[in-house]
């Protein structure tokens, strides 16, 4: 089954998915030759394992708690903050609570 990315000029939702939060699963959203936005969905006490991305990125808390680490710092978001890390930044993402973000990573000039 393909997975179906947003069209230009096409509204996406991407409110908090509240109640309907566990029985969400991770998703991209939108990828082309210079940008891919993802939508998270991570349950408490889950996390993604340290990782870097080629190029900029931005993590996006919708819903919940989540915490990055990088370089020995930790950084706590709630839903309505977003997070910039330049390129080729090792981090981990942990969620503190079930949470949902946007992630954007910026692909140009990078190789995919």
């Amino acid at each position: 089954m393909a997975l179906h990315h947003a069209q230009p000029g096409v509204p996406v939702p991407v409110q908090p998915f509240g109640a309907s939060l566990q029985g969400q699963k991770t998703s991209a959203l939108f990828k082309s030759e210079t940008l891919e936005v993802i939508r998270l969905v991570l349950m408490a006490g889950k996390r993604l394992p340290v990782h870097q991305v080629p190029g900029e990125m931005t993590l996006q808390c919708l819903e919940g708690q989540l915490t990055l680490s990088q370089n020995g710092n930790h950084q706590t978001l709630s839903a309505g903050q977003l997070l910039f890390l330049p390129a080729q930044t090792p981090h981990e993402v942990e969620a503190v609570q079930d949470s949902s973000a946007l992630i954007t990573i910026v692909l140009q000039g990078h190789d995919r």
